[in-house]
């Protein structure tokens, strides 16, 4: 995705998408900013959107010989599913922020192994990194704001990953470009 506009594949665009519409709904829920609309509200689309799609696109991006966005999907995908199993069974506040922390580490994880993969992918992962730990954290200290600002940090990750995922497709540019020096700056190094 460094290129100006990149054609992207079809695994890649159907998973980052599900991704980024899983992002949205998680983040907005847990905003509070829809009435009526909480973090449990959303259970289905994490659980369906966010983990059968994104199951099936990092199989898809398996057979496909990509492993980095195999495994970003398949592990993305066990947290959604484990996060929309868990919220309907009324997981304890401590164990849900175990769970969390331990997604948290596999968002860093992920936005250091996208260092190829170009600057969208690392921001959606290093967004949701700083939304999990957020969250976490508001688990822990039962604060309803902190949560809040988690949520938002996840709406902001949904629509970078939203953007990663349309931007081939309507052949929008996927990095900013470079600007010319003014006349008598040199580089150096």
């Amino acid at each position: 995705m460094d290129k100006d506009v990149s054609a992207g594949s079809t695994t890649t665009t159907f998973g980052t998408l599900a991704l980024g519409l899983t992002l949205l709904a998680f983040g907005l829920g847990h905003t509070a900013v829809i009435d009526g609309v909480a973090a449990a509200d959303v259970v289905p689309i994490a659980t369906f959107v966010g983990g059968i799609a994104l199951s099936v696109a990092g199989l898809f991006a398996f057979r496909d010989r990509d492993a980095f966005t195999g495994t970003a999907f398949a592990s993305l995908a066990a947290l959604w599913f484990t996060w929309g199993v868990t919220t309907e069974a009324g997981m304890a506040k401590n164990a849900a922020g175990l769970l969390l922390v331990l997604f948290a580490l596999v968002a860093l994880t992920l936005m250091l192994g996208a260092s190829g993969s170009g600057t969208l992918s690392q921001g959606t992962f290093g967004l949701l990194f700083v939304s999990l730990v957020l969250l976490a954290i508001a688990q822990f200290g039962e604060s309803a704001g902190l949560a809040k600002v988690g949520g938002w940090f996840a709406v902001v990750a949904g629509a970078v990953a939203w953007y990663a995922a349309t931007a081939p497709l309507a052949k929008w540019p996927t990095v900013l470009p470079k600007r010319a020096a003014h006349r008598g700056v040199t580089a150096t190094g």
